[in-house]
């Protein structure tokens, strides 16, 4: 269930920092338009829903969930969007709880076991076409939430396959890591921008206690992030406990949903050690390994010299062939929560 991808990075680009951040820096945002959905949740907060592509009740359709600090602009995710669309998905992006503009209501704000809000959006695509081909695609901490949800319902998650790409799978083993050499700018980055999240958060109401914001925005790494944040105001003891239950690698033996996972060698957000054995995996994951890619970089040569996003037309390439290979189901009505 381990295997080699053939990826091929862009010529004197295969350096993982090269990989990492070209595409996040100069790759320019895909241009497309998404038709909004303020999705309003039971416990009174929302999510807001990007919607593109067919609107034929019989489209095969995918779920896109974001990574850390990311969202309906992330690059990765609109090019992703606009592949599917081209061969005829539609697709609709989850912007996780305070990953836009607008600071959700509640304290808390979406986590690697952040998982309830996507289990209630595709149990609400299943309920509504039970005959459609259903898959979701997640990227990075959108990956880890993907997984572990997989896990958790294992052979009643309704989808019919499911992506996952540059995966933390061991979460303590990984905030370890962006603690030494290089990888500490990667955090450093990533840590302002949830912090940034913070501040617009806090301008509209107070964190309850144990939560401590002061600490929070002083943190100087994701151990007192988590701390002072994350952990207190979603039920865990401390960090410790958070990174041990949140982290997806342990519910990969659960999952009966086909699943391919992409992740590259030379991740610089992630000890190399990080994959998991295949005595982990159920025979419905795959892993897909690459030796160069950085951390969803994965950029190609295309014709000429122009920059190929491998790594999009990987994930359409496997979402198609499962949808074209799967034996259609129909799934039970449900009652979308």
């Amino acid at each position: 269930q381990i295997l080699q991808a053939d990826f091929r990075p862009y010529p004197l680009l295969s350096n993982a920092h090269l990989q990492t951040v070209i595409p996040a820096k100069l790759r320019p945002t895909p241009a497309l338009q998404w038709r909004m959905e303020r999705w309003e949740l039971p416990d009174g907060d929302f999510v807001d829903l990007g919607w593109a592509g067919s609107d034929q009740p019989d489209a095969p359709s995918a779920i896109l969930i974001h990574g850390l600090t990311g969202g309906l602009d992330s690059k990765y995710l609109r090019g992703t969007a606009l592949a599917l669309i081209d061969h005829g998905w539609r697709v609709v992006a989850l912007q996780l709880r305070g990953g836009g503009e607008q600071p959700n209501r509640l304290p808390r704000s979406y986590h690697h076991a952040d998982t309830a809000d996507l289990r209630r959006l595709w149990h609400r695509l299943r309920a509504q076409e039970p005959e459609a081909f259903v898959g979701a695609i997640g990227w990075s901490l959108g990956g880890n939430v993907l997984l572990k949800a997989l896990g958790e319902e294992g052979d009643q998650a309704p989808l019919d396959a499911a992506c996952a790409v540059s995966v933390p799978f061991r979460l303590r083993d990984c905030a370890v890591f962006l603690r030494q050499g290089v990888a500490r700018a990667y955090q450093h980055h990533l840590l302002e921008r949830l912090k940034q999240m913070l501040r617009l958060k806090l301008q509209k109401l107070e964190l309850p206690p144990p939560a401590d914001a002061e600490k929070a925005l002083a943190a100087r790494d994701f151990f007192e992030y988590d701390d002072a944040f994350t952990a207190p105001l979603n039920g865990y003891a401390d960090v410790e406990d958070y990174y041990a239950r949140a982290a997806c690698g342990q519910f990969l033996k659960h999952i009966r949903t086909p699943t391919t996972i992409f992740q590259a060698l030379d991740d610089p957000f992630m000890p190399p050690d990080i994959i998991p054995t295949a005595d982990q995996l159920t025979a419905d994951v795959q892993i897909r390994t690459t030796a160069r890619g950085g951390h969803v970089g994965f950029m190609a040569r295309g014709a000429g010299l122009k920059p190929a996003w491998w790594l999009q037309h990987a994930l359409v390439d496997t979402l198609q062939s499962a949808r074209l290979s799967t034996v259609p189901r129909i799934h039970a009505k449900e009652t979308a929560a």
